[in-house]
């Protein structure tokens, strides 16, 4: 074999790079270069101690994080003499980045049970630092976690690992990080892959399906249904505080006389309605006036409904996701008398002749609002071109997770056997919904790939989800006591 500097294709690789993993002015590696070496554990693992001198064991060194927060969470660690343990981790170059980042008073922080650094110097003085801290602010404070300096610990040197490592994807886990059951479920064809994954969503379909009757049993099958619209709108930034608002629905809901009427109520019990003017965006404020004054004759009468604005997370949220823009879409559904009769229609007919998605994005896509089209939020400056309320990647959810769910369960409850059938045979010929850092995880853990073999539909998503539920999230990154693997390996055999 030729080596690197005879392969052309290597001295490209090499020319393009430039070990650019390595910044000049202090011979320092990138913070993501440092996290590809502690995902690939690229360490002398022998020697791993904290900075005050306790041997560090990583049995796993967990999952890149995907939505802010730590960069690995779920790792499986030993200080020390302590038991084992499942925390976080956080990677900086530097000890002093726990508090020059803010990691110290962010509370999404709070898991991190090791801070791997390149460079040590500070952690003392840190620990030092927060001994004198007020006892009042220490509450408020995130504990500096033991410290674990990577600088003389590597398996090769930096210059060669970053010729190795800078272009790992970090998303994709290496062969020996994916879950046990990896091996087994690669082995299955396509068409057992597809029964197993279909077999899980039934079961987390007939689930949700179940949990709407036990609510619809004191609230009634329409008010469950706005609970669950609402608990989707919040995608899973903000599923509390709309649920929360569904639940008060039937004291705000009557009176308003238009879309626009509900959308002022909306935002103003959610507390989402701004108190002052922006005195940049004239379409924002004209529209904000015109709230504030439908606002201003309602609010004493629905005082009691009104949620603090702290309920509410922004970190992270897609502009489309916003809620403000979602309860404007809502009130769009609450104006229209005929809303739930049109979803049960689109049940009782043929569509056939139509695309499923289509044919309920229909129902719930608003066809222009004269604010909220051309506005991702009250800020934000008035868009180009109009963008739709609610896209079909989002319908899609609605339905596998609401929708068909509450038809079915309804069809159920009135012995309705061709209902059934057909709502089911919806719900598994549904195109799948678009892709999302659980799926990409666990595509990666179960079959080995960040390909989307076996997820033809939304139903194999669905499948996928409920056997994170049931198996992976009660084990742990070395999926200890997991029966999963040794249940598919029986399941298989026994189809042989």
């Amino acid at each position: 074999m030729e080596s690197p500097r005879e392969n052309f294709y290597a001295v490209w690789r090499e020319r393009s790079r430039n070990v650019s993993a390595l910044r000049e002015e202090n011979g320092l590696p990138t913070e993501r270069l440092l996290q590809a070496i502690w995902q690939h554990q690229r360490l002398k693992r022998d020697q791993l101690k904290t900075t005050d001198g306790r041997t560090v064991r990583v049995f796993h060194p967990g999952f890149v994080s995907v939505e802010g927060g730590p960069d690995f969470r779920g790792a499986v660690l030993q200080i020390g003499d302590e038991p084992s343990f499942v925390g976080d981790v956080e990677i900086d170059l530097r000890s002093t980045g726990w508090r020059a980042h803010g990691h110290d008073r962010n509370p999404n922080f709070k898991g991190v049970r090791l801070h791997v650094v390149w460079d040590a110097v500070g952690v003392q003085a840190a620990a030092c630092q927060n001994s004198k801290t007020p006892d009042k602010l220490k509450l408020e404070l995130q504990p500096l976690p033991p410290t674990l300096s990577l600088q003389d610990k590597l398996d090769a040197p930096l210059a060669e690992l970053s010729l190795s490592l800078e272009n790992e994807a970090l998303r994709s886990l290496p062969e020996a990080l994916r879950g046990q059951c990896s091996a087994p479920l690669r082995e299955l064809s396509e068409a057992r892959l597809e029964e197993l994954l279909h077999a899980a969503a039934r079961v987390r379909f007939e689930n949700k399906a179940a949990q709407f009757r036990a609510r619809a049993r004191h609230v009634g099958w329409e008010q469950v249904l706005w609970e669950n619209l609402f608990r989707a709108l919040g995608y899973k930034h903000n599923v509390w505080p709309l649920q929360n608002l569904a639940e008060t629905k039937a004291r705000w809901s009557r009176g308003a006389n238009s879309a626009f009427e509900m959308q002022a109520r909306l935002l103003g019990i959610s507390g989402l309605l701004p108190d002052e003017l922006t005195r940049a965006q004239k379409s924002s404020d004209t529209y904000l006036r015109r709230a504030w004054d439908v606002w201003w004759r309602d609010r004493d009468e629905f005082e009691s409904c009104i949620l603090p604005r702290e309920v509410w997370r922004f970190h992270g949220l897609r502009p489309a996701n916003h809620p403000q823009r979602r309860l404007a879409l809502a009130a769009h559904w609450l104006a229209d008398e005929k809303f739930i009769a049109k979803m049960e229609d689109w049940c009782a007919a043929t569509v056939a002749d139509k695309p499923l998605l289509g044919s309920l994005h229909e129902i719930f896509q608003v066809e222009r609002d004269p604010f909220w089209s051309w506005h991702w939020t009250f800020k934000s400056a008035r868009l180009a071109k109009p963008q739709v309320l609610l896209g079909e990647a989002r319908v899609t959810d609605l339905a596998a997770n609401v929708v068909l769910p509450w038809l079915w369960i309804r069809a159920v409850e009135g012995k309705n056997e061709t209902l059934q059938r057909e709502v089911a045979r919806r719900f598994f010929a549904w195109p799948a919904a678009e892709d999302n850092s659980v799926l990409k995880l666990a595509r990666q853990r179960l079959l080995g790939t960040s390909s989307r073999r076996g997820l033809k539909g939304a139903a194999a998503q669905q499948g996928f989800m409920q056997i994170v539920r049931d198996f992976c999230e009660h084990s742990n990154a070395v999926c200890l006591d997991c029966q999963f693997p040794g249940l598919v390996r029986g399941w298989n055999g026994s189809a042989a």
